[in-house]
């Protein structure tokens, strides 16, 4: 017996160790290959980067993972329990390892002979997911242990969960809570009910098979399940369980404004931000940038743009319809309209309209689930070209059967809604314009952008305009010669001749003439008036007397970025330039004399929180403030009585400066007041002429006066401030002195003091004095 036993115990023996040793061995052999598992503690996630525009409202997102990283207390204490009753029970009693539910599972897949249940705790998840593969094996499972015991002795159970709850793959496109709670209720993830969170927790076993839009009974029976679970765990009293279950919960995704309205604005953010950190920290990093984008001005000047361009596209005439379609055709084609249910439509929003019916006086339309008629008063600018007459000379037509026929597929905007919800809506007949443009507004005090479109659409081209075309300013770069000028000689009284003038260029063998867009000439003018009436002859004389240099050096001075040409020209913006960069220069007017460079950025911060960029104002000297507050002066007379006049139904101090390129390829406004500066270019993408009378004050200004009106209320009425040195005097129109009670023409002008004219224009009569003739005035010209 004693033999038998000793025999036993050494049998026993033997198989402890050898059991020992097998674990050893099994250790070792599962952990040969073992990652790393400490990156997991510094986690940083795929996140999404989120742009805020003004008052903390959302300009849009970019990322490649849906993510946003939120922490236990910034979420609704039933998300977490919700998913320890759906995942993993008993999380807080075990080191990372549930023996029992894997020998439920090891049971279960015994009996169906293949790996068909899993008994992984939510750390064993964790590894799963961030450091091995998916593959169902036991030597993985072994890993998948082995890991979560070391993670589990590394970190806190907060800090596992958190990890868990962000990193989840929750189905339509959303990984972790919140953008799960974003999807599915349109809430943050700390305003779920416990209904709301039982149906998100049920997602992580199949998220396409429990997804709610697209299976709502799975998705009912799934977050029964867990509200049950819940129950039987004491973490819900049975009341809160009965309350769930009859909770009716609403399917709603919350908004996501990228790419709507500012999406111009928000490619621009883009563009820098990848600059500055690169693409995968902008789409992975959870960036918080701050932007001074002002949604307000961002829509109102959107819209402005949109309709200036069809404007300026209908001036050019008739195209004709964009297709003509069967009867049969017509589901396919109302399908592309507007299919809205609240029978609310965005005035100048083009819509595709199906022609059902036409009579002499109007046209009979389908666009969407809407009836319409199209007025023949509302096909005005559907005209006959005659290319010796300008567009307004021409008939309007007097019968829309001209015009339209029935199949006819053509743009239209709403003019009028109906008074009944199946009534018929008043349309405009429209073109989809191939002219582009641009708008950029900026705060002068700070720099800010609060507005910027760089085109018509930016689904049908991303090119921003704004920024990135560089094209000639014309008349619009006048006030920075004419700001040299005035440190350089001249004031605003000085008496410039308006008159022909031929340049030849013997290295090339041709001659320059310019001339004025009029194509007349005035003789001797006032600065102030050749200023304000954009006299462009006028423009090169003072070129000539103060230099070519002078005035490159000026501009360069004011911020402006251009390969400068070293001729005459150049006083006539003949260097190209973006829109953004010429507000820039602009800003050295209202601001007294130094520019600043325009922000589409204030502030980064990462997704912890730690500030990674800050911009501050970055402002230059330019010019004296005396200069900035006297161009100020005249370019309010460009708005009062000269080409900028659209601007004055404002009723406020306003400057501003038309331009125009030759053949009307570029025209231009840029108009401010001491609180905005905005400015509006139009142009098509390739060097083509819009026609003879598509010029800043007619193409652009219209533009910006339309933007203007609908946020000029947010600025208290403001005028320019009048610097130290400068006098105010009344001059005569004709010869620049001191106007006498028989000028004809007074202007009060602004000088630097000392520079101010002394002697009185001569009235007629006086002391047997004729008045001053124009050869007088000759001898007194530039």
């Amino acid at each position: 017996m004693k033999k038998f036993l000793k025999i036993f115990g050494i049998f026993v023996l033997i198989c402890t160790l050898a059991g020992i040793g097998g674990a050893v061995w099994l250790y070792h052999w599962a952990s040969q290959d073992l990652p790393g598992f400490k990156n997991i503690t510094d986690y940083k996630p795929p996140l999404v980067t989120t742009v805020y525009a003004k008052d903390d409202k959302v300009l849009g997102y970019f990322y490649k993972e849906k993510r946003f990283l939120v922490t236990l207390d910034q979420m609704s204490p039933w998300i977490p329990k919700a998913f320890l009753a759906a995942e993993d029970a008993s999380f807080y009693e075990h080191d990372g390892v549930d023996l029992t539910a894997i020998v439920r599972a090891f049971k279960a897949n015994l009996m169906a002979g293949r790996t068909k249940q899993g008994g992984s705790t939510i750390t064993q998840q964790i590894i799963k997911r961030l450091l091995l593969t998916s593959e169902r094996s036991y030597k993985r499972k072994l890993k998948e242990a082995i890991l979560a015991f070391r993670l589990e002795n590394y970190l806190t159970k907060e800090e596992i969960l958190t990890i868990y709850l962000n990193h989840i793959f929750l189905g339509q496109h959303s990984y972790g809570v919140e953008a799960a709670s974003r999807t599915y209720f349109a809430k943050h993830a700390k305003d779920l009910t416990i209904a709301e969170a039982a149906m998100i927790a049920g997602l992580p076993q199949a998220p396409s098979r429990y997804n709610p839009y697209q299976s709502p009974e799975l998705a009912r029976q799934r977050q029964e399940y867990v509200l049950g679970q819940m129950r039987n765990l004491g973490w819900i009293t049975d009341e809160q369980y009965q309350a769930a279950l009859v909770e009716s919960v609403a399917l709603k995704s919350m908004d996501d404004p990228s790419w709507q309205v500012g999406a111009y604005y928000l490619e621009e953010v883009r563009r820098w931000l990848v600059d500055q950190f690169g693409e995968d920290e902008v789409y992975n990093g959870g960036l918080t940038v701050t932007t001074p984008c002002d949604l307000t001005h961002q829509a109102a000047a959107e819209k402005a743009l949109r309709r200036g361009l069809i404007d300026s596209a209908k001036r050019r005439g008739w195209t004709g319809p964009i297709g003509h379609f069967t009867p049969a055709d017509e589901p396919a084609v109302l399908a592309e309209g507007p299919q809205t249910t609240d029978n609310i439509l965005e005035k100048d929003q083009l819509l595709k309209a199906f022609v059902t019916k036409v009579a002499q006086d109007r046209a009979f339309v389908h666009f969407g689930k809407f009836q319409g008629e199209i007025p023949l008063k509302a096909m005005w600018w559907v005209r006959e070209p005659d290319p010796k007459k300008s567009h307004e000379d021409v008939a309007d037509p007097t019968d829309a059967r001209k015009v339209l026929k029935k199949g006819d597929v053509v743009w239209v905007t709403v003019a009028q809604a109906p008074k009944k919800e199946e009534g018929t809506w008043i349309l405009d007949l429209e073109r989809e314009p191939q002219v582009e443009g641009a708008l950029v507004s900026v705060k002068p005090d700070t720099g800010e952008v609060v507005a910027l479109v760089g085109g018509y659409s930016f689904a049908r081209s991303q090119f921003n305009r704004a920024t990135q075309a560089r094209r000639q300013p014309g008349s619009a770069f006048k006030p920075i010669v004419y700001s040299a000028a005035i440190d350089n000689g001249f004031t605003a009284a000085s008496i410039v001749l308006d008159a022909p003038i031929v340049y030849a260029n013997d290295a090339e063998g041709k001659l320059w003439r310019p001339e004025n867009f009029e194509g007349t000439f005035d003789g001797p003018t006032l600065l102030r008036t050749a200023l304000v009436q954009s006299k462009n002859l006028c423009t090169i004389r003072i070129a000539q007397k103060i230099g070519i240099r002078t005035i490159i050096d000026r501009a360069k001075a004011m911020g402006l970025e251009s390969d400068f040409p070293a001729d005459l020209s150049v006083s006539l913006g003949s260097a190209v330039v973006t829109p953004i960069n010429l507000c820039e220069a602009y800003t050295t007017f209202p601001r007294g004399g130094s520019y600043i460079k325009p922000r589409t950025v204030l502030s980064v911060k990462s997704a912890w929180g730690d500030e990674l960029y800050a911009s501050k104002p970055e402002t230059v000297d330019a010019i004296s403030p005396q200069t900035a507050y006297i161009m100020a002066t005249l370019m309010k007379q460009v708005v009062q009585n000269g080409t900028g006049w659209r601007a004055k139904i404002l009723g406020r101090p306003v400057a501003g400066k038309t331009g125009t390129s030759n053949l009307e390829q570029d025209a231009w406004f840029m108009g401010y007041a001491p609180y905005l500066l905005t400015g509006v270019y139009v142009g098509f993408d390739e060097l083509t002429p819009m026609g003879k009378w598509e010029t800043g004050s007619r193409a652009a200004s219209p533009i910006w006066v339309d933007y203007r009106k609908q946020v000029e209320n947010d600025y208290p009425y403001e005028d320019f401030t009048q610097p130290p040195g400068i006098v105010m005097v009344k001059v005569d129109g004709k010869t620049g002195k001191l106007a006498s009670p028989s000028s004809a023409e007074e202007f009060f002008l602004p000088f630097k003091v000392g520079s101010e004219p002394t002697e009185t224009s001569r009235p007629y009569g006086d002391n047997g004095e004729a008045p001053a003739s124009d050869d007088d005035l000759f001898k007194q010209t530039f």
